[in-house]
């Protein structure tokens, strides 16, 4: 049932911890005030003149105290923790004043989750002796048995209600952590936008490793292979192969060592820009793993927009490793052309060993087409008879 949620519920008892750990908080400025007010009697005419002054002194050590950084990270912790509202802690006035609130409440509820209990027991004694309360001052006397049971039962039905009110008004404080520390609507909107931002930048830096660093290994693989064949045989070849092996393996370093700089937010010395204008040396480590790569370019490659160019490159790349890759030591040819505000480009090899399954795409393909897209572009691959071909259409400019 609705009506005993809160009995059950766990939040509950997590904001009752709460407000313990604000009881917890609020004794040294309770023994404050018990050293304060006796202090202040001798220059007030009257206890309750000395009461008041003890009592805005002791709010004064209170706010005083609630800037420190240690308290305001307690108090964050204990929000986020305890009450399930996330604390960035912005402002140490919003922090000094939810923790003085935290305090004033804390020592409230724990006083009474102290007092509730023992006058159960008081109570229940009194059931059966008589006397409620007994002490040299005060003497407080009740009939015995049925009459009185009506006693333990009104200290039992206040516990419950006090486990309602601490339900209630964990989360009044609730709502207040959210509205004095947390985030606004435009600053969630804001930090959402930024962690976006991040995301998307991770996801590019992922498929500049997946395609630089892929690209060298599957050079690399093939040179080490052709190098150990002819080790004995071709004393020349071996040592090519071992030479584009190191620079090969020296880019794919240089290129990691970029990405992870960026991903730690440091400074790197060195920024890939490949673009275009590498293409021919592209072909060239291609040749160099056992390719015949053939490449026809027309048009003029440096009207092409420098993001373009950079993503275009990248593509042909994932090409190139993949016919190296799958299909084997076929022939490959690479075609761009620059017409306008347009450039046209695509790579088709044989299909050797690949299946035809691998239109599916894995991420490579998946890679070029993000690719394509980022820059306005459109790029389809798949089987065209015999032969593996990869096309890419890409406009710039007004369109």
């Amino acid at each position: 049932m609705r009506i005993l949620r809160p009995l059950i519920s766990g939040y509950t008892y997590r904001r009752w911890v709460y407000f313990i750990l604000g009881a917890a908080l609020s004794v040294p400025y309770l023994l404050f005030a018990m050293v304060a007010v006796p202090s202040v009697v001798p220059y007030s005419t009257t206890v309750s003149g000395a009461g008041l002054i003890g009592l805005i002194a002791t709010v004064a050590v209170l706010a005083a105290t609630a800037f420190l950084p240690a308290v305001r990270v307690l108090e964050a912790a204990a929000v986020r923790e305890l009450l399930g509202q996330p604390a960035p802690g912005r402002g140490r006035l919003r922090c000094a004043g939810m923790f003085s609130l935290h305090v004033v409440t804390g020592a409230v509820i724990g006083t009474v989750t102290l007092l509730l209990p023992a006058g159960f027991g008081f109570a229940l004694n009194a059931v059966f002796t008589g006397r409620f309360i007994d002490s040299p001052q005060f003497r407080l006397s009740v009939p015995r048995g049925w009459e009185s049971a009506w006693l333990p039962a009104s200290f039992l039905a206040a516990f419950i209600g006090l486990v309602y009110v601490v339900w209630g008004l964990g989360g009044v404080l609730r709502r207040t952590a959210a509205r004095l520390l947390g985030l606004s609507a435009a600053e969630r909107i804001a930090q959402l936008e930024r962690r976006t931002e991040q995301l998307a930048e991770r996801t590019r830096l992922a498929r500049e490793l997946h395609d630089s660093v892929g690209h060298a290994l599957s050079v690399v693989t093939l040179q080490a292979g052709a190098a150990r064949r002819t080790l004995h045989t071709d004393p020349g070849f071996t040592e090519e192969a071992l030479t584009a092996i190191e620079e090969s393996a020296r880019t794919a370093l240089e290129d990691l060592d970029h990405v992870l700089g960026l991903l730690r937010e440091e400074a790197s010395g060195r920024t890939p820009q490949s673009g275009l204008a590498d293409l021919p040396a592209l072909i060239t480590a291609t040749k160099q793993a056992g390719a015949d790569c053939r490449a026809e370019m027309r048009g003029d490659l440096a009207a092409v927009p420098a993001v373009v160019s950079r993503e275009i490159y990248r593509i042909l790349q994932e090409c190139l490793t993949n016919a190296v890759r799958y299909a084997g030591r076929v022939p490959v040819t690479v075609s761009l052309e620059v017409a306008g505000s347009r450039l046209h480009a695509s790579v088709v090899n044989p299909l050797g060993s690949a299946q035809p399954s691998r239109v599916r795409g894995g991420r490579g393909l998946r890679g070029m087409a993000e690719r394509a897209e980022l820059v306005g572009g459109k790029l389809s691959a798949g089987p065209v008879g015999e032969n593996w071909e990869v096309v890419v259409t890409v406009p710039w400019g007004n369109r």
